[in-house]
């Protein structure tokens, strides 16, 4: 299975290897490209009552930014380990592709 994530045709993310959770895609953090330039931490965090604590990231490709369009979780919760820091995006803002 593969999966794609891209800003306005510029591919930021691809895999063969995911997860996919109430359906959304984590992708590993070796399958974002140039994961360093383009993902920006922030201080925006959520909470969900099975995961945990999720992290946020805005994303800048060719200079546009999309403020916290990126969440991952740098230490869920037992039953969500398979997600550790893995990066999701959000659908409304980053355009998904799997198979």
């Amino acid at each position: 299975m593969h999966a794609k994530a891209s800003v306005d045709g510029t591919v930021i993310a691809e895999t063969d290897n995911y997860e996919f959770v109430e359906g959304n895609v984590y992708f590993p953090p070796s399958s974002i490209k140039d994961a360093a330039t383009i993902l920006k931490p922030t201080d925006h965090q959520t909470f969900c009552p099975w995961k945990g604590h999720s992290s946020y990231y805005s994303i800048n490709v060719n200079g546009k930014e999309l403020e916290n369009a990126a969440w991952y979780y740098p230490q869920p919760y037992e039953k969500a380990a398979n997600i550790k820091d893995h990066v999701a995006f959000y659908k409304t803002k980053v355009l998904i592709e799997k198979d």
